[in-house]
């Protein structure tokens, strides 16, 4: 049977780590996000308000072209595992771009929202935002330097929105700092386990919003 899963969270959340998890128990394909060049991110940061909207319709333009890709690999593979959801930029769209830029924006979205592959469970990783700065900052990625804290409470505020809404597929809500897969072997063998109990149906088939949330995150709701 085809399994399309993706993997969600906020920035230093444990995305990859557990793609590539599942990727090597369950023998599946991987598709991490693109972090191809994009020519208007220079001169963005430039003139913000100038290419706010080529910036984002570029972003959004190599996310389809990937996605088109998934969906091709949902023919052969019994297995396909990505580490963002499509939809999900709309929340960076809605942060940098003016009412009626917004509104252009949407109506690609939304036609391009239409041909792309609905995943079979959306794993959705929770750590408090102190935590993931913690992790941001022992990373060292080149440009994360950047990444503030009132960036990551607005964001955690975002995905509570999201995932408050979301109804598509049924969403499985893990908090990894209680889950160590990186490091601990139960913690991987336990996250794969709720996985596949997702998988088999012991998520309801609507997401609706966690009475923690955005507590969840280190932040007020």
């Amino acid at each position: 049977m085809h399994r399309f899963i993706v993997v969600e969270g906020l920035i230093g959340a444990g995305k990859t780590t557990l793609c590539r998890l599942l990727a090597a128990r369950r023998d599946a394909e991987l598709i991490l996000e693109p972090h191809d060049d994009n020519p208007f991110l220079e001169p963005f940061y430039k003139d913000p308000e100038r290419y706010a909207l080529p910036v984002q319709m570029s972003f959004l333009l190599t996310r389809f072209r990937q996605q088109d890709r998934i969906r091709q690999l949902g023919l052969f593979s019994r297995w396909v595992v990505s580490d963002y959801l499509f939809r999900k930029d709309r929340l960076f769209a809605e942060k940098t771009l003016s009412a009626s830029d917004l509104e252009i924006y949407d109506q690609l979205a939304n036609a391009l929202n239409e041909t792309v592959s609905t995943p079979d469970l959306v794993v959705a990783l929770h750590a408090p935002v102190p935590v993931l700065m913690h992790r941001i900052a022992q990373r060292g990625i080149a440009g994360e330097e950047h990444i503030d804290r009132a960036y990551l409470d607005d964001l955690a505020r975002r995905y509570a929105r999201l995932w408050s809404t979301w109804d598509a597929c049924p969403v499985l809500h893990l908090d990894n700092t209680a889950l160590p897969y990186d490091t601990d072997d139960e913690a991987r063998d336990e996250v794969l386990r709720r996985i596949d109990a997702a998988l088999d149906g012991e998520v309801g088939s609507e997401a609706h919003a966690d009475p923690r949330w955005p507590s969840l995150y280190g932040v007020d709701g």
